[in-house]
């Protein structure tokens, strides 16, 4: 009999599924199912890449300092209060290793990011799972479902798949109204497409119990690269440190992503850009009968009579070379993510969609 099993909570892990990015017999295919910047990383962070192959034989930086210190600079943070990880996931992962594990519980709301449940379930905890109120982060809901196990609460701000957010006065009131024993994180992955937003900095910097992580996955158009950052109070940092790797990124990927967040200039047309067309394209889909709620990310939910009609929608996107993410595993079978790509990308997804629509009864 085999008696090799893996610790409990593991088996409860469905494996993530990243968004597709072929289509079967279809050329000129557009992925719009990653929330990928279409505009690519920097051209400042490539060439950094390109200067950093000369020393791969070395190992990288064990403190990531210069990167630390590049971040902290650009959002105006203490250093020595920012861990880098490989994507903000690792930086889920370590919360969840360093402050969760049997009989402890995670929540995360119904809509919530799935690498939240993924992360508590490796760590051994309970995920548990609060309602959001139309799709938007229900901060009633979580503080009821708290009890004296609760050690994590994760929300993303704004969420994804919903594109909503909460205002920092009810972020504030959550943190405030937390059990002792609990950490509020805020997933920031999408912060940076928010006009002067600070992703909570003024109410981590105020409070014991908060703790941001951001990515460069995004806005910065590094998803290959794989680096994250978060911040919180020293003695949290200090906590992750001791549980994170000694050499968790390479040279290229710091590199890249100093460069890439000294790039005023570029971020802020890749900012406008993602804000135009991603207006445009709900408003475009509106006038089909497709709405959507009010996205403040790199991508909209745009919702369907019903899940056959999603299904059916993304098929026939499929068939014109548009691939979009469904998100039926999120528990919003009726809708379908979309990515906002430059403008060929929306003008072809609005125009399927119209198309997709007349034939639809």
């Amino acid at each position: 009999m085999n008696r090799i099993t893996p610790q409990p909570g593991i088996m409860d892990i469905a494996l993530y599924q990243g968004g597709a990015s072929h289509v079967a017999g279809v050329e000129n295919v557009i992925k719009l199912s990653s929330n990928e910047n279409p505009f690519g990383p920097s051209p400042k962070a490539i060439e950094a890449v390109r200067n950093a192959a000369a020393t791969l034989h070395r190992y990288p930086s064990t403190d990531h300092a210069s990167l630390r210190a590049a971040i902290a600079d650009v959002h105006g943070l203490d250093p020595d209060r920012i861990i880098c990880g490989v994507g903000s996931d690792e930086i889920i992962t370590f919360l969840c290793q360093a402050y969760a594990g049997p009989g402890d519980e995670v929540i995360h709301t119904e809509h919530g990011f799935a690498m939240y449940r993924i992360s508590a379930l490796a760590a051994g905890a309970t995920p548990v799972e609060v309602a959001e109120r139309d799709r938007v982060v229900d901060v009633d809901a979580i503080l009821a479902g708290c009890t004296e196990r609760t050690r994590l609460v994760f929300i993303a701000n704004p969420a994804n798949p919903t594109g909503t957010m909460i205002g920092e006065a009810e972020v504030a009131r959550l943190a405030d109204n937390l059990p002792d024993q609990t950490i509020l994180v805020l997933d920031g992955a999408y912060a940076e497409y928010v006009e002067g937003f600070d992703a909570g900095r003024a109410i981590i910097d105020a409070r014991e119990n908060v703790v941001m992580t951001r990515t460069f996955s995004k806005l910065y158009g590094l998803g290959g690269m794989r680096v994250g950052w978060g911040y919180g109070s020293r003695e949290i940092i200090d906590v992750l440190n001791r549980v994170r790797g000694p050499f968790n990124l390479s040279t290229p990927a710091l590199a890249a992503a100093e460069a890439a967040i000294r790039d005023f200039d570029y971020v802020e047309y890749c900012r406008a850009e993602n804000t135009k067309w991603r207006a445009w394209l709900a408003e475009a889909l509106a006038e089909q009968g497709v709405p959507s709620d009010t996205s403040c990310a790199n991508f909209i939910l745009a919702r369907f009579g019903s899940p056959d009609e999603a299904e059916a929608c993304d098929a026939h996107l499929q068939s014109r070379g548009l691939i979009v993410r469904r998100v039926a595993g999120y528990k919003l079978p009726d809708a379908l993510r979309i990515t906002i790509g430059g403008e060929e990308a929306c003008r072809r997804v609005a125009a399927a969609v119209a198309e997709f629509k007349k034939g639809w009864k």
